[in-house]
């Protein structure tokens, strides 16, 4: 194995500033405000709200790491 100059290195860097990468904040930030969804009604399938809601967000977040990780590609 041998060392490889910085500058070709950077080439196969991506860049890290992609607009899309900003859709990764909203999973925090929508789990991360907990008075939003700390609450017992409305339930779905005998879960109250605050179980639910952070379970809806595993899928969710998964689909936007996924569609995020596509579009860099």
């Amino acid at each position: 194995m041998t060392m490889s100059d910085p500058q070709d290195l950077s080439d196969q860097i991506p860049a890290r500033s992609s607009p899309l990468r900003w859709l990764l904040l909203i999973p925090f930030i929508a789990t991360l405000w907990v008075p939003f969804y700390n609450s017992k009604s409305p339930e779905l399938a005998g879960f109250p709200f605050f179980y639910w809601y952070q379970l809806l967000w595993v899928p969710l977040s998964a689909l936007i790491i996924f569609i995020v990780y596509r579009a860099e590609r």
